[in-house]
């Protein structure tokens, strides 16, 4: 074949390529796109992505909601990570799963970082240290004194190992100076809470939750401080970590949308555009404060790939010093 044939082919070939992929991105979507929650139904997670599947429906178009869970959100993620890179599978994942899969794992899935492209975050939650009413300790520098002062005594519970939860309990042991601290691995939040509720436990390390808010109000519990940079919206009654001393213990765990490698981008501006406007209404931001989370409006593809990264770098040498793998 002459080389100046080859050059033509081979152009007009790009040229159709390039072609198609822009009717592709225009014409997107024309049919319902899936949104795969790596978690059970129920579950923090779970809400904001059927919040968010229902807001789609005016902007985007029909979203359905499918439930995967298992793995600490892996079968889920790496069932989107293996999906076609069209826009129809999306991926409500986020710190959690690409800690998991980055970090704790002999046997990976997927590659979070190689194998999914971020759209953009959605909000964040944010942890808080808690005890029992029973506990003789009203705020963080007072239950570290007591924790001392009484070694072995307290244990937390957390919802499972190798969550952020577990992590961030550990994290609180080591710059708190309190190793003595017993972990209590529960399968899921909800055992959690209960058992600390009742004082089966001292205490644990929980999502902010609406719920984990008016426990603490009543008086069930008592959030002692958060893991967030700066006080609640919901809860700013609450310090922070760093208010009472450790700002080592500034943590959050974001939720965002995420499209198998490869997805055109004209596709995930157009899911990220939508989405910034749903964040924009103010109804929208308060389903999810009062869900324990905080919106997050200023969100892009670059800025949330640039957070996970962070996440994974954040938690490296906590999971390295614990040893911690979970297959």
């Amino acid at each position: 074949m002459p080389r100046r044939f080859l050059i033509v082919t081979l152009t007009a070939v790009g040229i159709i390529a390039s072609t198609t992929n822009c009717a592709n991105a225009q014409s997107y979507p024309t049919r319902s796109i899936r949104l795969v929650v790596p978690f059970p139904p129920g579950g923090a997670s779970d809400a904001v992505g059927r919040v968010w599947a229902d807001k789609m429906k005016l902007l985007l178009g029909t979203v359905v909601v499918e439930n995967i869970g298992g793995g600490g959100g892996s079968l889920g993620a790496a069932a989107v990570a293996r999906a076609r890179a069209d826009g129809y599978a999306i991926l409500l994942g986020g710190t959690l799963p690409h800690v998991n899969e980055a970090l704790l794992k002999n046997r990976p899935l997927y590659d979070p970082v190689k194998d999914l492209d971020p759209i953009l975050s959605v909000a964040v939650s944010h942890l808080g240290i808690a005890v029992h009413p029973s506990v003789p300790a009203q705020t963080l520098n007072e239950l570290i004194a007591y924790a001392k002062a009484n070694p072995g005594k307290l244990s937390y519970g957390h919802p499972g190992v190798g969550t952020v939860n577990h992590l961030t309990g550990e994290l609180f042991k080591s710059v708190a100076g309190t190793p003595e601290i017993v972990q209590v691995p529960y399968r899921g939040a909800g055992p959690a809470i209960a058992d600390l509720i009742s004082g089966q436990i001292s205490m644990g390390v929980v999502v902010v939750t609406g719920q984990v808010l008016e426990l603490s109000r009543s008086g069930k519990l008592r959030v002692l401080a958060v893991t967030s940079p700066a006080r609640l919206v919901a809860g700013p009654e609450l310090p922070t970590a760093a208010e009472a001393g450790l700002p080592g213990l500034t943590t959050q765990v974001s939720v965002g949308l995420l499209a198998p490698a490869g997805t055109l981008t004209a596709i995930i501006e157009q899911i990220a555009q939508a989405t910034r406007t749903a964040l924009a209404e103010r109804t929208y931001q308060q389903i999810l404060i009062e869900s324990g989370f905080e919106p997050t409006i200023d969100s892009n593809p670059e800025k949330f790939g640039r957070s996970l990264k962070g996440d994974i770098a954040f938690w490296s040498p906590v999971v390295k010093a614990l040893g911690l793998k979970i297959d």
